[in-house]
């Protein structure tokens, strides 16, 4: 193969969120976009575009891979088509996870069944239909439980429950919350054991069944009993990154999973017994945890995964050792009228790196339960030597957040 190979891309998503992806893997690789509309923002970095309305199509998807002639990987990065995406790498004959190994990622009860029969780490996972079922299963279990959507991501509709009040108050939550895209389940809620202790990710890259951590972030969770991640911190010097128990449980998920070729989001619990797999993801990590690692590391993730994706070695390696992270930021009462939002920057400290307003004027925004990760305001990032000035440099950036309402 010569030139630049050319890769399907089915979806981008938020500029914000991920525009960074194609700027690393644009110069690299021809990049011929999916997209129910027209490209806007990402024009810059395609060679090609095809009109696609309905992204889980997979004959309609194969059809135009056919008709392009010379693809040589397809990458997706949108939790809601990563399963369709699968299916048509196979479909085609190129390198991927495999649809089955998606699927299992995809559906969090096929998660826990293959990691259960291998042994691997994990709370204690029972899936109920009623909460009838959900409170004998709390009660086999032992309080404090964790009531969990089976087929979401980003810890929406999970919700801790300390006492039988608490499983009948949020089962509704758990079995409601949705998004588009998302597979609907008869049976849809699992019952979990509390895992109790700091919670990790580990983005990775998969060649051949190997696999490779790229970004180890540290999660920021708030507005108990809920899970909502208010922000991430990488530190390319984490010991983490170097901790066998750490790397042995991520190995042993992959295999239970059989996940072959492709790019990974595993979340973890660091329990007083070690480490827990709490979920994986079948795709990159949201919440800009590949961008913070990359700025941390120099690890370029879009470009691992593309590189994998055409069955390339993902090179993976690090060219400077520092430390960055990210901070959401939520509004402080329901149903919140946005008038007029942005940052004031005068004198933020030098380490603050990007202050990106997402919210619109006009729009209402609530904090969770209400709302969730798509009515935030917007997000800071900051990046320097030391994690106490990455903190101070996110508290004065949050700060700076100006909201009329």
């Amino acid at each position: 193969m010569t030139g630049r190979p050319r890769v399907l891309l089915v979806g981008t998503g938020h500029r914000e969120y991920r525009g960074y992806l194609l700027e690393q893997i644009a110069p690299q690789y021809r990049l011929h976009l999916l997209s129910p509309g027209e490209p806007t923002w990402e024009a810059p970095y395609l060679s090609g575009s095809t009109r696609t309305p309905d992204l889980s199509d997979v004959d309609a998807m194969t059809v135009t891979a056919k008709d392009l002639g010379d693809v040589a990987g397809v990458l997706c990065w949108d939790e809601a088509f990563v399963l369709p995406v699968a299916r048509l790498a196979e479909a085609l004959g190129l390198p991927g996870p495999g649809s089955a190994a998606v699927a299992a990622c995809r559906d969090k009860h096929l998660t826990r069944t293959a990691l259960a029969a291998a042994g691997v780490p994990q709370p204690e996972s029972v899936l109920v239909a009623s909460v009838e079922q959900a409170l004998a299963a709390a009660a086999r279990i032992g309080y404090p439980v964790v009531l969990k959507p089976r087929a979401l991501a980003a810890s929406l509709g999970v919700v801790r429950a300390d006492a039988p009040a608490d499983v009948a108050a949020h089962f509704a939550f758990a079995r409601d919350t949705t998004v588009p895209g998302a597979p609907a389940y008869e049976v849809s809620v699992l019952v979990e054991s509390y895992a109790d202790g700091p919670e990790i990710s580990v983005d990775a890259v998969v060649h051949g069944g190997r696999v490779t951590p790229m970004v180890l972030a540290r999660k920021r969770l708030g507005y108990p009993p809920f899970f909502e991640e208010l922000g991430h911190l990488v530190d390319a010097a984490d010991p983490l990154l170097r901790d066998e128990a750490v790397l042995t449980v991520l190995r042993r998920t992959h295999d239970a999973l059989r996940y072959r070729d492709g790019v990974t989001h595993t979340e973890l619990r660091l329990t007083a017994a070690g480490p827990v797999v709490i979920e994986v993801n079948a795709r990159l990590g949201g919440d800009l945890i590949p961008y913070i690692g990359g700025r941390a590391t120099g690890v370029a993730p879009g470009l691992a995964a593309a590189a994998v994706a055409c069955g390339r070695s993902p090179g993976v390696g690090c060219d400077r050792s520092i430390v960055a992270g990210v901070r959401f930021l939520y509004a402080a009462a329901d149903d919140t009228h946005i008038e007029t939002i942005g940052f004031e920057r005068e004198g933020l400290p030098d380490a603050v790196d990007r202050t990106v307003a997402i919210a619109k004027p006009g729009t209402v925004a609530s904090p969770p339960p209400k709302g969730t990760t798509f009515e935030r305001l917007g997000f800071v990032t900051a990046v320097a030597p030391t994690a106490a000035q990455v903190s101070a440099a996110l508290d004065a950036a949050s700060g700076a957040l100006r909201v009329t309402s």
